[in-house]
């Protein structure tokens, strides 16, 4: 038997946010075995990856335990000669200031098949994302881009020389590249600006001169950021939307008071907004999404595109029933049934599942018309070449009932439904009125065993401002899973305070209300893309 070839991707991650992946990177991502990826790399693009990939953390972070460059360089070797398809995923571009030298010469001399795939390097990405270019037609006719890693070893006296400075790793050396550019003659009312988290929801920027930069920033952190030193820096406030600033109070009093002289240095402006000013509604909210393992990420990606930074954490993972037998009983008699009653999208994958297994096709539905709840579900029974006779106007099972079009009196109704903890006031209430229900298990919802670091991270931390729920189901693993994470003096619904809970519908709200004791956000149509907009609605309103 031939072995699989691997083969590593050494691929840049840009800045930060998933929108600044290149398609192949993120098609890459998606497509992964092993992933390895440095500190810096956003915490959305871990999502991005398959979910039984294999996630390596190697990032370096300063006095603190790291992974060496040399374990580095044996786990690719050795991940790519166990065939595996190996991204190793690098903040910015893999090639500037990405040490990717040495893993090249590493995965040559073990005969790995490698590639390079680009990224939009900080250096640029940056500067452009705060409003500064780095060329003008008088101001910087050329820029340089270093690294103050080692300052120590940097020719000063030519740096200062050069119109426009762009300088990584610099947060934590900004005294020494200051003094080191006064005093080889650079001016201390030269402009400069620091760029925090570059192309993140928490990018923040500082601009100010050399001269008082240092005052303004001392009792900040600055890393990661970038940092930009020329003329240029001034261009930003007519190439930039509008933002809200925060000026020191006390300094404005002083200058509005003061005679003005050509030695003053005007107080640097701390950046509120995120730059780019944005449209999008979701813009600096960390939303929480749980879902079904292994379930389209269609949820999220509205989000996303809404503006929002989205953690994935599935609470559910969606298996076949305990036995077959009742489903396979009912798919051999079809033609002995009025209805078939479909309420998700999980119950038609099973249901056709079955019936394909059994060597029957659609033309085995000819005599039963089909109800389905919510466009989501006739979406999925579509897809099956399969149009609903009846959709409730409201996206719920209740209002299946209320709005049947046909008398119920005598019909025999079959619905495929979850194993356990399904809808039984929907079938109650259809019994009440003299349909005979033949429910059998079409498939089971269990817990995961397990939360994804990102997320746990996340809620550990406090960085999650909403909570999606799609199911009651979802609310009840969310508890189970969080367990472990909340305080043992506290519960759940103490450990969320601060947080918005949000709800697709009434039956999800109601398990919200029992374990949360509250609910802040339900939509108005029981969709995705209702609570989406929802969500939008409160951000707005917010």
């Amino acid at each position: 038997m031939i072995q699989k070839r691997g083969k590593v991707y050494l691929v840049g991650a840009g800045p930060g946010d998933v929108a600044y992946l290149t398609v192949k990177a993120y098609n890459l991502l998606a497509a992964a075995q092993v992933l390895v990826y440095d500190a810096l790399v956003d915490a959305q693009l871990l999502q991005c990856v398959p979910p039984d990939c294999l996630k390596l953390d190697v990032g370096k972070r300063g006095g603190k335990p790291s992974t060496t460059q040399a374990q580095i360089n044996k786990l690719l070797v050795k991940h790519c000669h166990q065939g595996k398809q190996v991204v190793r995923l690098k903040s910015g571009d893999p090639l500037i200031f990405g040490r990717c030298a040495s893993e090249i010469e590493a995965l040559k001399a073990s005969g790995c098949d490698f590639e390079l795939v680009p990224g939009i390097s900080s250096a640029l990405a940056a500067p452009l994302l705060a409003g500064i270019p780095l060329t003008d037609p008088v101001l910087s006719r050329t820029f340089a881009v270093l690294t103050a890693h080692e300052p120590e070893v940097l020719d000063w006296e030519a740096l200062s020389r050069l119109e426009t400075l762009v300088i990584l790793m610099g947060g934590r050396h900004l005294p020494e590249i200051v003094h080191q550019l006064v005093g080889h003659g650079r001016s201390h009312l030269t402009p400069i600006a620091i760029i925090r988290w570059a192309g993140t929801p928490d990018q923040q920027i500082w601009t100010a001169q050399l001269g008082n930069i240092l005052e303004q920033t001392t009792e900040l952190s600055l890393s990661p950021s970038v940092i930009v030193i020329g003329e240029v820096v001034g261009l930003r406030k007519y190439l930039q939307p509008e933002n809200i600033y925060l000026d020191d109070l006390d300094e404005i009093i002083t200058h509005s008071q003061a005679e003005p002289t050509n030695e003053s240095i005007p107080t640097p402006q701390l950046m509120l907004s995120n730059f780019p000013s944005s449209p999008l509604p979701l813009t600096g909210k960390t939303i929480l999404v749980t879902r079904s393992v292994g379930q389209s990420s269609q949820f999220s990606d509205r989000l996303i595109a809404s503006g929002a930074t989205v953690i994935e954490m599935p609470t559910l993972e969606i298996g076949p029933p305990s036995n077959w037998e009742a489903l396979d009983n009912a798919i051999a008699h079809l033609s002995d049934f009025d209805w078939l009653i479909l309420t998700s999208t999980n119950g038609i994958d099973y249901f056709f599942e079955r019936l394909i297994a059994q060597g029957k096709d659609t033309r085995a539905l000819a005599s039963v018309k089909i109800a389905v709840v919510g466009e989501k579900t006739a979406y999925s029974l579509k897809q099956h070449s399969l149009q609903p006779d009846f959709i409730p106007p409201n996206f719920v099972a209740d209002s299946l009932v209320e709005n049947f079009p046909d008398q119920l009196d005598g019909k025999k109704i079959l619905f495929p439904r979850v194993e356990s903890g399904g809808r039984e006031v929907l079938v109650k209430e259809l019994t009440a009125k003299g349909a005979k229900v033949i429910e059998v298990a079409a498939y089971q919802s269990c817990c995961p065993s397990a939360i994804p670091p990102v997320a746990e991270l996340a809620l550990q931390n406090r960085k999650v401002d909403v909570i999606t729920f799609a199911s009651s189901k979802t609310v009840q693993f969310f508890c189970q899973l969080t367990n472990n994470i909340f305080p043992s003096n506290s519960d759940v619904s103490q450990f969320l305070e601060g947080v918005c809970i949000a709800s697709i519908g009434p039956q999800t709200s109601k398990t919200c209300h029992v374990l949360f004791g509250r609910v802040d956000i339900e939509a108005e149509e029981y969709t995705l893309d209702g609570l989406t907009q929802a969500l939008i609605t409160w951000a707005s309103n917010s």
